[in-house]
């Protein structure tokens, strides 16, 4: 940590902090210069933070030298992690596309879905048995029902599956069902005891951005499923919020390089969810990899007009396979397969 003196903090007053440096364990460096003293803590600053001394006569400004996300830093690890979902490799020189229903509706449906998505490329099956709704009027899902239908497609079709856990009372319940990849979405990327708890078990977790979080606030909401022990993490920009009503979100390209340099987890985008409306799936899907996502996390419906949730940002499989044929040469010119 370095602690800027103000110009007219007193010798005194910088005793009071190399006072407290050393009480905490730590040693001291001090730099006087014309202006301003600066005193380094040298040591582990983490049993630090910038109030201790912010708050002290004489103290201008006090600031981490240390991120305080460091296991998903790339300071920790400098090569990329692949995270292996059933052998689909995710962050690896394959670009992934999950895909699904917003919400699952039926068995039939789920089953009818899932050939038509196998028969497109698609590697790993999504689908929300449990949704989270702003009104507490709209369709909420089907439950526990609805993880079996996707369970039974995806293991027919030998598609990993993805669902979006809302509860930690219904981990259990996940884990019965063999979910493979936990979603944990925007609403909760900074439920700490949820994140807590999938950091405890040995899924795949995939993160999504809260639509007004830093992301700094990101990057330490996976630290916490990462200090449980668990490093199979993907995260997913899926936009902010906006004064603009034009799109649902406004997605966040810039993220995804910034993101990718500080950790070496996988990043994905969800531009359904981004842009709010099926015209602009493609366009911000193109961008995303362009931009170097890892994959994208899209929302297919074969009769959009008839989706229980969110049915102006499905995309129809027709749509997916002409999606996957622009991609593929982009894919292609940044060094990556599709």
């Amino acid at each position: 940590m370095i602690i800027v003196m103000a110009a007219q903090a007193s010798p005194a007053h910088i005793d009071a902090v190399v006072a407290k440096i050393r009480a905490a364990g730590l040693s001291e460096h001090l730099s006087r210069g014309t202006e301003r003293t600066i005193i380094g803590a040298v040591g582990d600053e983490r049993v630090l933070s910038a109030d201790m001394f912010e708050t002290m006569p004489g103290v201008e400004r006090a600031m981490r030298v240390l991120k305080d996300y460091r296991m998903v830093s790339r300071e920790v690890r400098p090569d990329n992690t692949v995270v292996s979902v059933r052998g689909v490799q995710i962050g690896g020189a394959a670009i992934q596309l999950i895909a699904g229903p917003s919400a699952i509706e039926s068995e039939p449906h789920m089953l009818a879905l899932a050939a038509r998505l196998q028969q497109s490329g698609i590697r790993l099956l999504r689908g929300g048995a449990y949704k989270p709704r702003t009104s507490p009027y709209s369709f909420q899902g089907v439950g526990e029902a609805g993880l079996g239908y996707l369970r039974d497609a995806a293991r027919r079709y030998g598609m990993p599956m993805v669902s979006e856990l809302l509860d930690i009372r219904l981990l259990d319940t996940f884990l019965e069902h063999d979910v493979d990849v936990i979603q944990i979405g925007p609403r909760n990327m900074q439920n700490v005891e949820l994140l807590k708890e999938v950091g405890r078990i040995n899924k795949p977790v995939l993160l999504h951005r809260g639509v007004a979080s830093t992301l700094s606030e990101w990057l330490m909401a996976a630290e916490y499923i990462a200090i449980g022990g668990n490093h199979n993490i993907v995260f997913c920009e899926r936009g902010v919020r906006s004064f603009d009503t034009a799109s649902r979100h406004a997605l966040d390209i810039s993220a995804i390089p910034l993101l990718k340099r500080e950790t070496h987890l996988p990043v994905l985008v969800d531009p359904s969810h981004a842009g709010g409306r099926a015209s602009l799936v493609a366009p911000l899907a193109c961008a995303a990899i362009a931009a170097g996502a890892d994959g994208l996390l899209l929302e297919v419906h074969d009769a959009p007009q008839h989706a229980l949730c969110d049915a102006e940002q499905a995309i129809t499989p027709d749509a997916l396979d002409e999606l996957l044929a622009t991609l593929r040469p982009l894919a292609a010119a940044v060094g990556r397969t599709l």
